[in-house]
């Protein structure tokens, strides 16, 4: 198959790059300064098999001239959320010369903007539960292999998932896209906005009593939002999301148990994606897209989601600079008891 890569970043560097070595043709759209870097260094993926090197990659630095190379067959999109519709300004005039279009970003909510300016036909919903380090530009090293879902109903979906099977992506097909999408947001929402608040440790979160008992709150009002919309909690590859719902419905004592070493192991002592989005300096959070669209679902539909309103309001007010970056550094107490109040 011939993929159309929107950028060289981590997911995007894993995903293409492991089609390329399996022999699929992949182009990779990125800024013109990292075009230039790549051509010079090629893209290199360390994977469980050893370190593989892609050293002359076709590169473009505008859709126009990736639209050059094609016809595509589908596109890779895991770009950050907040940067969805800056991308779908750029590639509306394109609409019609442009391939349908494999979501992999977190959130539920991409989806329906890429079908807004592009069609509906050209949305593929998937979702990545793979953890992947990005050293530099066109440099990842894959952490630990979970798998890629897909939706299953599109009519690429088989040709994708045997593609993304040579590749070694380890794709599953999903006929309920909602429910993956959802329950991948419950797995992104745990010890990431907390985190990057308190400047502590997913390890160290799961470890605080009181803090443990807040992410279990964020989950149970995403779980009843879910449930106000009939949606079901799935498991995705590699990653036991239903353990996760099973948890919030426990006593918190017998969920600690459960629960804490499998949360611990899965994240430690790494500091998750708001954490790095808040230190960048790019003034952009995707808790915007995350916590933020549990509160804005559950708004309109008559949900209460004061936790995770008020993780949301929190971490863009230390996004933006209205609160200092070190407000709640290490001051655990000081947010449950605002959250509390």
């Amino acid at each position: 198959m011939k993929f159309l890569s929107f950028g060289a970043g981590a997911i995007g560097t894993y995903i293409g790059g492991s089609l390329a070595l399996s022999e699929h043709e992949v182009v990779f759209l990125e800024r013109a300064s990292i075009v230039e870097e790549l051509q010079q260094k090629g893209l290199t993926l360390q994977l469980p098999d050893g370190e593989h090197r892609l050293r002359t990659p076709k590169l473009a630095a505008s859709l126009a001239e990736a639209l050059e190379w094609g016809p595509y067959d589908a596109a890779l999109f895991a770009l950050k959320s907040f940067d969805t519709q800056a991308a779908l300004e750029v590639m509306q005039p394109y609409a019609v010369n442009l391939p349908p279009v494999i979501c992999l970003q977190n959130g539920v909510e991409n989806e329906a903007m890429i079908a807004a300016a592009l069609g509906e036909a050209k949305v593929i919903p998937a979702t990545v539960t793979s953890a992947i380090g990005r050293r530099a530009p066109g440099d990842i090293v894959l952490e630990r292999l979970r798998g890629v879902g897909l939706a299953a109903s599109h009519v690429l979906s088989l040709r994708l998932y045997a593609a993304f099977n040579e590749a070694s992506l380890r794709p599953r097909l999903y006929a309920n896209v909602a429910a993956m999408k959802w329950s991948k947001l419950l797995t992104n929402l745990l010890a990431n906005a907390s985190s990057a608040i308190l400047n502590m440790t997913p390890g160290e979160i799961f470890a605080h009593p009181g803090l443990f008992r807040l992410e279990m709150a964020q989950l149970r009002e995403a779980l009843a939002v879910m449930q106000a919309q009939q949606i079901p909690v799935v498991d995705l590859p590699g990653t036991p999301a239903r353990l996760l719902a099973l948890g919030a419905s426990l006593p918190t004592a017998i969920a600690r148990l459960l629960m804490q070493r499998a949360l611990g192991s899965g994240r430690g002592g790494k500091m998750p994606s708001f954490y790095i989005d808040l230190h960048s300096g790019r003034g952009q959070s995707e808790v915007e897209y995350l916590n933020g669209a549990v509160a804005r679902f559950g708004r309109r539909l008559g949900i209460p989601t004061p936790v995770n309103e008020y993780l949301t309001q929190t971490l863009l007010a230390l996004t933006c600079g209205e609160l200092p970056l070190d407000a709640y550094a290490g001051k655990p107490e000081r947010l449950l008891e605002e959250v509390k109040a």
